[in-house]
């Protein structure tokens, strides 16, 4: 049996985050999140509720934002691809949560094809991805779900993406390394939060010093999806 998965959206936009800043992306956006926090700006994807479940057709290039999820397997995904003619090879797995699913099987329908997969986690939920998914972490210190980050989930990470405003997230992220040491090659981004100016004055500061780099969320900037 196929594994079917909760998608609140999928659409073919410039990943505007991180390593992957300006790629072609098809980003598939799962439903589910317990972690909680309280600037996340999806939050209509944290509850699955069976009233808001549609079609295929429902998820694709929303109007904006909706509790609504299509339940979907790796070929029906596959299908949607084909169906809207999206031309990116690079696909990115956001959420919601999308490390609560097995994600295996639907690398195993993509990778073959030629797609490239990016998962953007907490780093709260075991990794269940293929050996070729890159990993980036977002780690989510203390929120009100009471879900701790994994070390096994840093050690796995490819990329460390961190939103930060003041010193004290600085401060919360140096104890997570130390506590949970990622590989040495991983990429450390510093991420400010709503393009504050303060949060990116210190950002830019602390990325010079550290050898670290700058995530500016491009596609705020651009007002695009």
């Amino acid at each position: 049996m196929s594994t079917a998965y909760p998608i609140n959206e999928i659409f073919e936009t410039i990943q505007g985050e991180g390593q992957f800043t300006g790629v072609p992306s098809i980003f598939v956006r799962l439903q589910g999140c317990p972690v909680g926090c309280p600037w996340c700006d999806t939050q209509h994807t944290w509850e699955l509720k069976e009233a808001a479940r549609v079609g295929a057709s429902g998820v694709v290039n929303k109007a904006g934002p909706s509790e609504q999820w299509a339940e979907l397997s790796a070929a029906d995904i596959v299908a949607l691809f084909r169906e809207q003619g999206y031309q990116a090879k690079h696909v990115v797995i956001t959420g919601g949560e999308p490390a609560m699913y097995d994600l295996r099987p639907l690398a195993a329908e993509l990778e073959p094809l030629g797609y490239r997969l990016q998962i953007e986690t907490s780093g709260t939920f075991t990794l269940l991805v293929s050996a070729d998914t890159w990993v980036t972490v977002s780690p989510k210190l203390d929120m009100p779900g009471g879900y701790l980050v994994r070390p096994d989930c840093m050690q796995r990470a490819d990329e460390i993406k961190y939103p930060v405003a003041m010193q004290k997230h600085i401060d919360a992220l140096d104890n997570l390394l130390s506590r949970c040491p990622p590989r040495p090659e991983v990429s450390i981004s510093l991420q400010p939060i709503s393009q504050r100016p303060r949060a990116t004055e210190l950002a830019i500061k602390t990325c010079i010093a550290r050898n670290w780099r700058l995530s500016v969320q491009l596609h705020k900037y651009l007002n695009i999806e």
